[in-house]
């Protein structure tokens, strides 16, 4: 695998992450009651993409950070997890969350989203969970999801922040209400401008499309 340097703008995404999991790991508390809600409810939608998908069984998890993902990953035995992340310093920092016996099905290399360092057809599906909700134009999601055509040889699973009305109601939280957001229209156009089509669709909270989960299908 050669290296791919990352954009200064996954840096600056780096950046953030490893200040705010710095804060969280100085503070441990246990979970409260609607974190734990949230962990269920995104660990759900995994495992329903993962088989849409068709349980792939060679994954890699694009902008991994510390593996939040990789137990929901590693639930089918014969999987083979790849994780790349722009930032190595937390890369390393991955191996103090977890069992070294998850780490044997783990393998961790620093790349860009934007350039990752493996051939075409790759692997069976690529993950992002984290990164791609941070893109705020169109020419950004494109790039991002023309690396993950290359890279993957039948599906991708990602997760989108998209214009939370619906129905004239607007879905807040979590400081996504203070940057542009693109509507659903907009990125499902752009997947499929990608060469993707569209599998799956689930949103974390049903009627309130603020983060959706997408299966894509390569085409052929």
């Amino acid at each position: 695998m050669s290296f791919q340097p990352p954009s200064a703008f996954e840096l600056e995404i780096a950046r953030r992450y490893d200040q705010e999991h710095a804060r969280v790991c100085l503070q441990p508390h246990t979970p409260g009651l609607v974190e734990r809600l949230r962990y269920w409810r995104e660990e759900r939608l995994v495992r329903n993409a993962l088989k849409v998908a068709g349980e792939p069984g060679l994954i890699l998890d694009v902008a991994c950070g510390v593996g939040r993902y990789w137990p929901v990953l590693a639930g089918h035995a014969n999987r083979v997890i790849l994780a790349t992340d722009p930032s190595q310093d937390i890369l390393d920092h991955a191996r103090t969350h977890h069992p070294q016996s998850l780490f044997k099905r783990v393998k961790t290399f620093q790349s860009s989203a934007f350039a990752i360092g493996l051939s075409e057809n790759a692997v069976d599906c690529i993950f992002c969970m984290q990164v791609f909700q941070h893109l705020t134009t169109r020419e950004l999601r494109l790039a991002m999801l023309g690396e993950f055509h290359r890279v993957s040889r039948d599906t991708v699973i990602v997760a989108v922040h998209l214009d939370g009305r619906f129905q004239g109601q607007h879905c807040d939280g979590e400081g996504v209400a203070t940057r542009s957001l693109p509507g659903k229209a907009e990125v499902e156009n752009e997947i499929r401008q990608a060469g993707f089509s569209l599998l799956n669709q689930q949103d974390f909270l049903p009627g309130c499309a603020r983060m959706r989960v997408y299966v894509l299908g390569k085409a052929s």
